[in-house]
Parts: C-alpha cells; structure tokens; sequence
C-alpha cells in the first residue's frame, strides 16, 4: 500500500455516501447530486488563477503559439475533448490546441498499463510536439502527482514554455513544475478515488473556461455568437445564416446575398452588411483588425 495515496483529499472516504450501496436508484442519485452541487463552488476560488491562464494563453496564440494539454486517464480524455470540438467551434487551426495523454490515441477508450506511471513518456511526447517558449502547457490530474503529467510538465518548463498545472488536491507536486497553479479542491468522491466524477467535472468546467475565454479574447467571437465557426455541414451552414442575422437584424435576402458573397465566411458577411460593403473591403478591414469584428466597426467610424 502507498501510504502517501492516503494523504490525497481525493482518496478520502466521504462520510456523506459511507451507505450509498444500501440506496435506492433514486437516493443514489441524488446522493451524487448533492456531491456535484459543491464542484462549481470549487471551481468559482480559482478563478483568478484560472483568468491568469487565459491571459497566457491569449499571448501565446498571438504570438503563433500553441494550448496543449497532458493528462492520463479521464484527465487526458477531458483535454482531447476540450482541443478536438476548438475547430468546429471557433474555426480555429486543429493544431492550435493540442491534447496529448498518456499511452497515445488508444488509451482514449481503453487504459494503457503503466502508461501514467512513466515519467520519461511525459518528457517524450512534449519534445516530440517541439514545445517551445511560445506554447503553454497544461497538465491536468487530480492527484496532482500524475508521473506522466509531471514530466510533460517539467520538460516543457524546461523550454521555456509557460505551464499550468489543474489538480483537485491542494499544495500537489505539481506546484514545483507550475507558473500558474489551479487547485480546484472538490474533496472526497462519492465512490472513492473515482475522479472521473467530482473532479473529472470541475476539470471540464475550467478547461471550458480555459478555451472559451481565450478564444472569446482572440476575436472568434462577436457578442456571444461564435463568428468563426465553420458550417462543414447542412446544420452548420444554417446556424451560420442564422449568426449573420442574430449580428445584423438585417433580412433573408441580405443574409443570403451576403452569405455567398464573403464565401460563407460569418465575419466577413457581419461587417458586409453592418458597414453596407463589399466582402473585399470587409475581409481587410478584419485583416486590419486582427479579425475582431466590434473592432472593425468601430475603427470604420
């Protein structure tokens, strides 16, 4: 037995659901619940840590850098979730937000033996992405102590990167390894040492924030309507004519005309119509603006 496992507030057993296997469906549910109900709060005394992260991120991605991501197990999952749905949503470079897990693309469904446990696999896979001081990382583990995860930490420190560390344990080892420290300390599970729960959900909550604060402060987003998104299918194309309209309040036929104009690029149809001009003077005046829509209206004024 580990004894230092013990210490972990996320290994401690909850004396709120010591009976939950004497409940029925309905009590084990709201037993859950009421564990769930305390993870937002948990998240909410991170926030100034979580905002410092965004501001890192917002300068990597201007200077051409990258987000990634390392975790094993739910961890890792969560990052690779959180980087895969960057694209479709905010039509960013699949490459910009990188997640990486221990064991490679087959412990996304399935565990890899050993594979958290190895240190050197951590260091491996950020020299293999060539970090570089433009990038940040991020490791994710609720231990906090993760060795896969401390190695991508530590060698991503050791090139410079900016790296931020999300764990649901306080004053983890991670901390040695970390700029920027983000404990969201949800304590013990319902079911012990089942992090997939309490804090595998305040790790989505904040990878959520991570993103969309980042993007939202890169110019993907106009109001709260995801300008950058791309309509790689019939629904998509649709909410795109829709995003133009919601921007613009203009009518069907000056979407459309507007829509096929910029090429059904939804930036581009927005300042069309709000400025009354054509899709090439619309797409230069984003290029002057670093693609941030209020900006290129208002600079137009």
């Amino acid at each position: 037995m580990n004894p230092s496992l013990g210490k972990l507030m996320t290994e401690q057993q909850n004396p709120r659901t010591i009976g939950i296997d004497d409940m029925t469906a309905e009590q084990i549910l709201r037993a859950i619940h009421e564990e769930d109900r305390t993870v937002p709060g948990a998240v909410e005394r991170c926030i100034p840590e979580i905002a410092q992260a965004v501001e890192a991120i917002t300068e990597s991605f201007r200077s051409g850098g990258r987000l990634l991501y390392a975790g094993a197990g739910t961890s890792g999952r969560l990052g690779i979730l959180d980087a895969s749905e960057c694209p479709p949503t905010y039509g960013s470079n699949p490459d910009q937000v990188v997640g990486l897990i221990a064991g490679g693309s087959r412990a996304i469904q399935q565990a890899v033996e050993g594979a958290e446990d190895n240190l050197e696999l951590g260091r491996q896979d950020i020299r293999e992405h060539q970090v570089s001081e433009r990038d940040v990382v991020v490791g994710i583990a609720a231990s906090g102590r993760t060795p896969y995860v401390l190695g991508a930490m530590q060698e991503a420190g050791e090139r410079g990167a900016i790296v931020v560390g999300i764990s649901n344990n306080p004053d983890s080892e991670m901390g040695q390894f970390a700029a920027i420290m983000i404990e969201a300390v949800t304590g013990p599970e319902a079911v012990l040492g089942s992090t997939r729960m309490k804090a595998g959900t305040a790790q989505k909550l904040i990878l959520n924030m991570l993103t969309t604060a980042s993007m939202i402060r890169s110019g993907k987003v106009y109001r709260n309507l995801m300008v950058d998104m791309q309509a790689t299918n019939e629904k998509l194309a649709l909410r795109a004519r829709r995003l133009i309209q919601l921007a613009t309040d203009a009518d069907d036929d000056t979407v459309e005309q507007a829509y096929i104009a910029s090429g059904g690029h939804v930036k581009t149809a927005i300042v069309m119509i709000l400025l009354q001009v054509d899709a090439h003077s619309a797409a230069e005046l984003l290029q002057n603006n670093e693609g941030f829509v209020r900006q290129a209206i208002e600079h137009s004024v």
